[in-house]
């Protein structure tokens, strides 16, 4: 019997071309071909469903592409049948992409080497069907959702209004040379919820003797640069889309561990992210929604599109982000940022601390859990939101509530990283919350150990869910756990079974719950390798974290350095490069971002601008990096030294283990 449910299209053999909030998705051959999610995006509505070259009506054959910076994208092509009739092509066709906020634009460049005047007809055959991407992401967008198995374009939408001029030409090429063709698409959106994002970021000029950091770093920035979002309520603040295709909105944990990441490099877009979800803070208990006062929102969309099934316009239901959110401002303070423009964030941070101790515990038993009672929500709240990434060593799920282990990780820095922000602007309540993170502290060791590592998480009947996974690695750098914890904490990620892959594995090969292309419980995800590489370098396990900065840096050379989403998390041994995950989002903001967090973590920077002094630990074979921001400062490391400090601030500089002197 043959299963025709709908399935999610596959992404990983696509070719983005990206300038928030519209993006291109197509073939490596440059073809948008109407099927699976090939199209021309803006704001959740697919504007352009069907855009296909051809030359006298035949399609040229595809050899190659490249980024051509940010968003643009080249597609070379050749027509064999044309020019003269010798083994080598004699008619080259460059498709060069561009994509800019609410416009695709194409330059088809005819090139001849021929050795007589050659004649052909060019088209681009283009469409637009306007279906909203939910439709698209379940597999339901080949059909009008109004009518039963009807291959048509959706019902009009009065409030999107699309442009596509394609293109029909007769061309002669003379012997050399080239002729130059153009195509385009707009858009006018007036309801769009998401906008471009203007400003830039710095670019470091990074030199390494493995060239590879260089180039991940160069290609990661060109993508967070197209990922910048706003919305109209906005102010021009500005925050990263979390990625392409289907999360290109605002994720309140996605956008913050991007930000967060991306403090090397300058704190605003910190800043602008953190004032941006402060707006949407909660005010109310909706269990709709998820929402609660001082909660921070985890997804936005636009509401005026219903889609069954979907989450609603503005969903709260995340665990993790309201603490990211805490931690995030306390980090950009750290960083050197305006202490007057954090000072006004202080109301949003005692909302926050008030979810935190009013709302975030529903049952009291002094940690932080979850559970979706409509049905209708996010079965699993933390970073790993599957409905089966929970699951004991045996492979069983475990039912709710959940109490992650790296979320009271998170909740115990968010005290007394709340904490430290209270008592410097002269606030109450200081005392109360590193009492809150001892005491956090405490009950996380008398619950989760299950031998020489944590739990996962804590399932409905407080049981600790024993598999072993790379949540604990959040844990590390924390200050929750002793030394002697962090040692055995690093000993169990750095094994084969977790670190045998191309970065760290979500959970060890040796659960039964393990498969290299399962979401989240045996595929490598950057983000999560960086994190607890960074953790681990900070915890004096350089060697592990250097193992995963290999392995990450192998994938992005295996994925053009565009690290995507996540990829297979099959054992190196086997394969000689990762294995694409078929639904990974490329490119994808905190995965690029990784790239950041990585060189940060490698040259062992830690800034507290407040206390007058940055910390320096650098792990062997460190980049040198000039274009590092603290305090609004540009800084300068040359292997072992920073320059270019802000006056009062010094450095120490710290031996592996840990003990640390002043330098001037």
């Amino acid at each position: 019997m043959i299963d025709d449910r709908p399935l999610q299209p596959l992404l990983h053999d696509l070719v983005p071309t990206l300038a928030a909030p519209t993006s291109a998705l197509s073939g490596p051959d440059g073809q948008i071909r109407a099927r699976g999610v090939q199209g021309v995006f803006h704001a959740d509505a697919r504007i352009v469903s069907l855009a296909i070259l051809r030359l006298d009506g035949r399609e040229p054959e595809a050899i190659g592409h490249s980024a051509a910076g940010p968003g643009a994208t080249r597609f070379v092509s050749v027509a064999r049948w044309l020019g003269d009739a010798i083994p080598d092509p004699t008619i080259r066709v460059d498709r060069l992409r561009r994509v800019r906020p609410g416009t695709l634009e194409e330059e088809i460049r005819l090139i001849s080497t021929a050795s007589f005047p050659v004649s052909t007809t060019v088209t681009v055959e283009v469409a637009s069907d306007l279906a909203p991407i939910e439709l698209v992401k379940s597999g339901r967008a080949d059909t009008d959702p109004t009518k039963s198995g009807d291959v048509t374009k959706f019902p009009p939408r009065g409030d999107i209004s699309v442009r596509v001029e394609g293109l029909s030409r007769s061309v002669t090429l003379e012997p050399g040379q080239t002729v130059s063709l153009r195509w385009s698409a707009t858009v006018d959106d007036p309801n769009a919820v998401m906008w471009p994002g203007s400003g830039n970021f710095g670019k470091p000029a990074v030199r390494s003797g493995d060239r590879r950091v260089e180039r991940l770093v160069a290609q990661s920035l060109d993508d967070l640069t197209a990922l910048r979002l706003t919305t109209p309520d906005d102010d021009g603040d500005v925050f990263l889309g979390a990625g392409v295709p289907w999360y290109l909105t605002l994720f309140g944990r996605d956008s913050l561990w991007a930000a967060r990441m991306m403090l090397p490099l300058g704190t605003d877009l910190a800043m602008s992210t953190l004032r941006v979800l402060a707006r949407r803070q909660g005010v109310k208990v909706d269990p709709e929604t998820g929402e609660a006062p001082g909660k921070i929102m985890h997804e936005l969309r636009r509401s005026d599109v219903d889609v069954p099934g979907t989450l609603p316009a503005a969903y709260y239901g995340t665990i993790d982000a309201t603490l990211l959110w805490i931690s995030l401002l306390h980090d950009a303070w750290r960083w050197g940022h305006d202490p007057d423009e954090v000072e006004a964030l202080l109301p949003a941070l005692e909302s926050a601390l008030g979810w935190l101790s009013e709302h975030a515990d529903a049952d009291g038993d002094g940690f932080l859990e979850y559970l979706d009672t409509t049905g209708r929500g996010l079965a699993n709240q933390g970073w790993k939101d599957s409905f089966d990434a929970v699951r004991f060593h045996d492979g069983t799920i475990a039912t709710g509530p959940i109490a992650l282990a790296e979320v009271q990780g998170y909740a115990y820095r968010a005290a007394l990283d709340g904490a430290a922000l209270l008592d410097a602007y002269g606030k109450e309540g200081g005392d109360r919350w590193r009492r809150y993170a001892d005491e956090m502290a405490d009950r996380f060791r008398k619950a989760f150990w299950v031998g020489p590592y944590p739990a996962l998480a804590l399932d409905g009947n407080k049981r600790p869910v024993d598999s072993l996974t790379s949540n604990i690695g959040h844990l590390l750098g924390t200050g929750m756990l002793s030394e002697e914890e962090e040692s055995r904490v690093a000993g169990a990620l750095g094994g084969t079974a977790m670190s045998g892959a191309y970065g760290l594995r979500t959970m060890s090969a040796d659960d039964r719950g393990f498969a290299p292309l399962s979401y989240h419980c045996g595929s490598v995800w950057a983000h999560d390798t960086a994190i607890v590489a960074a953790g681990l370098a900070r915890a004096g396990h350089g060697e592990t974290a250097l193992h995963l900065f290999d392995g990450l840096l192998t994938a992005a050379e295996a994925f053009g350095f565009r690290l995507p989403e996540l990829y297979g998390g099959d054992a190196r041994d086997t394969l000689t490069r990762p294995v694409a995950y078929p639904a990974a989002c490329h490119p994808q903001a905190w995965s690029a971002a990784a790239a950041i967090l990585m060189l940060a973590a490698w040259v062992g920077i830690e800034p507290d601008v407040p206390s007058g002094r940055v910390r320096l630990r650098p792990l062997p074979g460190a980049p040198t990096v000039t274009g590092l921001r603290i305090a609004g400062r540009p800084v300068s490391f040359d292997g072992s030294t920073l320059t270019g400090l802000p006056d009062g601030v010094s450095v120490t500089l710290a031996d592996a283990e840990g003990r640390g002197s002043v330098q001037q």
